[in-house]
């Protein structure tokens, strides 16, 4: 039995387009409301870290429609919502550990009289000392966990042998994800000691974990559904589990259905960001610029408490290399704990800090020689077989398409002639220069936890002949259920119209991992063909009989009709086959399950095969700057991108573009700030920039690798969602390149994020160091 190429436009539009820009998208609190529904609002500790002296709810009753006050004490269950360890306390009972943390919760009639409620709570404290930084973690040895080691070769013997080395560190600032929904959670108790959950969650089957840990249940008392999410980036992988909680909770204690939906503000002040980090680096380099060896300690602040750290650090350790190939290679890790949010998965899940380092590194060299910093990338790029195509933590590279992407880049961006242009216009410009750069990206595809590289699926077909897609994997926009259409029709092959897609569901497929790491088209789709081909093989072979033919093996799935491929005439409806399947009493409903091959991961020794391939990809960046307001404008963007062969070019390309410039406002312009008692400064839209249309360049050109189906991967198909975010990196490096024509320094500082403020800073320091020169 064989699929030909069934005729499903890979250009199909998102399946919830129009549901999309008309409004009409139900989102977790869009649904019409069940009688008696609760409304849940928080009392935020003032403190960074500070003993509770005294909780006092008296007055709260007094307020009309108040219902409840939640405490540590209404928690049936493990007052825990702690994801790798229970570190996370739910609800405080003596003490607080950061500011904006949730101390009780109010429960109104409405939302107005949740509010009401909360402001009438009393709560004394005792301030403590806190931890606001990671070099006051540092100072005082307060880490999460033990530190963390990757090694390769003997790094310190060929540092001493090296031509030369320098040594530095970069500090790279977080990021708060500013998804457009904010988290939101319904929980509807059944009255039989079970609960519905809908929550807007990147991992369902872990929301059910806690919901039921918490209320002291088992998980299959708890069904936890996502209709939808608008927009995640990671901040919705483990952090929406404390507020489907306390949902669950009140919901619990009073009987009724209860909801919280974050206001911005509360989001940002609650809520963990992207892991700021500070590296520390040595570098042994050639005079011709061939790096020898790196000594690298990577710090992530994790917070006051754990979260999703572990991975995110090491994900950071493996990926310092980037495109980058060095014999002699130590990277040390510690998460720094301190009194602040905890800082949880964002898009690229640490590789973007570690590659970021290596970036400056490699600028850094190429200034210290005198080079161009594209030829010391291209001249450590991992290449040829064996050793230096192998990385640190002991991976082979296999179908290396880094010089492939490389290069169309170069080509397609007319890179050396725009750097002769950009020459060119600077002599002639004093107070504006532009700058140009190309940055490479190695990304590796899996999850860091081999366990988690799993996924199921449920298709049923109904006797009128249309089909119901069930999968693990979450809908925040970015395409999947549109994707999983695709591969279902695909492999079915019958048309799109047939098709509905259910919300992720635990009570449909269990068990299922975070909608994560770039791996939910891969995951999903995988399971979801799995399942199609078993009822596939049922249909084929009734009509097998219905055609009086022999061999199910020799039809064909095609435009919903099934035919034999050497005798196309003898052909039979796709409908007729579903009817007579079910009248033979054959199921039309068949689960489909994947996991992912040949990875493995030696946690003590930190070596092994951990990603099922690489995703690469290149970018050539233009910017010009303006030397008294350091303002930057994005003039021109090249991008090429490996994608394998593309399930949905559509809907990639706009996964390529948003990524990098969600990557460009992390590197350029989103700075998290708290002043010294630890309160987070930014947590509105009018204190915390993010980039808009107004940042895109006219000239944004995205160019999809050709010819490059990746092998034993769904259709051909490659990861999207993370790799094109590190592409931002170009961008930072342009403005670098542009900061450098101001003067004649030999090394150019510049702060992530970029800010005008630090680009002008950066500007002067070059001013300055150039006018030292000339004195000298």
């Amino acid at each position: 039995m064989t699929i030909t190429n069934q005729k499903v436009s890979n250009q199909k539009s998102h399946e919830s387009a129009v549901g999309h820009v008309s409004g009409k998208a139900v989102y977790t609190d869009d649904q019409r409301l069940p009688a008696g529904m609760l409304s849940l609002y928080p009392v935020l500790s003032p403190h960074a870290r500070a003993k509770i002296t005294k909780l006092d709810c008296t007055a709260a009753y007094e307020v009309a429609g108040l219902v409840t006050i939640l405490t540590a004490d209404d928690i049936s269950g493990e007052n825990n919502t702690g994801v790798i360890i229970h570190d996370e306390v739910m609800l405080p009972t003596d003490e607080v550990s950061y500011w904006g943390q949730v101390v009780v919760w109010a429960v109104g009639e409405t939302e107005e009289a949740a509010r009401q409620g909360a402001a009438k709570v009393i709560v004394e404290y005792e301030p403590l000392p806190a931890i606001l930084s990671i070099q006051e973690a540092i100072a005082a040895d307060s880490y999460h966990l033990d530190k963390r080691v990757i090694k390769r070769g003997e790094p310190d013997t060929a540092l001493q042998n090296s031509d030369r080395t320098l040594q530095g560190e970069l500090e790279v600032g977080g990021q708060d994800h500013f998804y457009l929904e904010t988290h939101t959670s319904w929980v509807v108790p059944d009255g039989e000691n079970g609960y519905k959950v809908y929550s807007s969650t990147q991992h369902p089957s872990e929301t059910q974990v806690i919901v039921a840990r918490v209320l002291g249940l088992p998980n299959s008392h708890v069904v936890v559904t996502c209709l939808r999410m608008g927009g995640a980036f990671g901040g919705k992988e483990s952090q929406a589990n404390p507020f489907a909680a306390a949902a669950a909770v009140a919901a619990h204690k009073t009987g009724r259905p209860a909801r919280v939906s974050l206001r911005r503000h509360q989001d940002m002040i609650v809520t963990g960001k992207r892991h700021n980090f500070l590296g520390k680096y040595q570098v042994g380099f050639t005079n011709e610029g061939l790096i020898t060896a790196i000594k690298a300690e990577l710090y992530a602040e994790g917070g006051w408490s754990l979260d999703l750290s572990p991975p995110v650090l090491m994900r950071a350790m493996m990926h310092i290399d980037n495109a980058y190939y060095v014999p002699h290679l130590e990277v040390q890790g510690w998460i720094a704990k301190t009194n602040r949010v905890s800082n949880t998965a964002y898009r690229g899940f640490g590789g973007p800090q570690g590659m970021i380092v290596c970036e400056e590194i490699i600028d850094r060299v190429a200034r210290t020689l005198g080079l161009p910093p594209e030829v010391v990338r291209e001249r450590n790029f991992y290449h040829g077989t064996g050793e230096t195509s192998t990385t640190h933590y002991g991976q082979d590279i296999v179908h290396n398409r880094i010089a492939l992407v490389w290069t169309e880049a170069k080509e397609k961006s007319r890179f050396s002639d725009r750097q002769a242009e950009i020459a060119q216009f600077n002599q002639t410009s004093a107070y504006k220069k532009r700058g140009i750069a190309i940055t490479p990206v190695k990304f590796g595809i899996s999850f860091n936890k081999t366990e988690y590289n799993q996924a199921g699926a449920l298709v049923l077909i109904y006797t009128d002949g249309s089909i119901q897609v069930n999968h693990g994997g979450t809908e925040m926009g970015q395409g999947l259920h549109t994707k999983m259409l695709q591969v279902a029709a695909k492999s079915l092959g019958v048309k799109l119209e047939r098709f509905r897609i259910m919300p992720t569901s635990t009570d449909k497929v269990p068990n299922t991992s975070a909608t994560a790491a770039s791996s939910g088209s891969d995951l999903n789709g995988q399971a979801v063909k799995a399942a199609c081909e078993t009822l596939r093989n049922r249909m084929a072979t009734v009509a097998t009989k219905m055609l009086n033919l022999d061999a199910p093996e020799d039809l064909v799935f095609e435009d919903d009709w099934i035919y034999c491929r050497t005798y196309p005439s003898a052909r039979i409806a796709f409908d007729e086959v579903v009817k007579r399947t079910y009248s033979d009493r054959i199921s039309l409903s068949a689960n489909g399950f994947y996991r992912t091959p040949n990875i493995f991961w030696d946690a003590q020794l930190n070596k092994g095969r951990p990603f099922y391939y690489f995703s690469y990809g290149t970018a050539v960046s233009e910017v010009e700057v303006d030397g008294f307001t350091g303002t930057f404008k994005l003039r021109q963007v090249d991008l090429v991108q490996d994608v394998g062969e593309s399930i949905n070019p559509l809907l990639d390309k706009g996964q390529i573009e948003g990524g990098f410039v969600q990557g460009m406002g992390w590197l350029t312009m989103e700075e998290l700030l708290w002043n010294d008692q630890g309160r987070l400064l930014t947590f509105a839209p009018s204190t915390y920039k993010i980039p808009t249309v107004s940042e895109v360049p006219e000239q944004f050109h995205v160019h999809l690798l050709e010819r490059a189906a990746q092998e034993g991967v769904i259709f051909g198909s490659k990861a999207i969602g993370e790799p094109p975010f590190m592409l931002a990196m170009s961008v930072r490096e342009a403005i670098r390149n542009a900061v450098a024509a101001f003067g004649n320094a030999s090394q150019v500082s510049l702060a992530i994020p970029a800010t005008p403020e630090a680009t002008l800073w950066a500007i002067e320091a070059v001013k300055s160091d150039s006018l030292t020169a000339v004195k000298a």
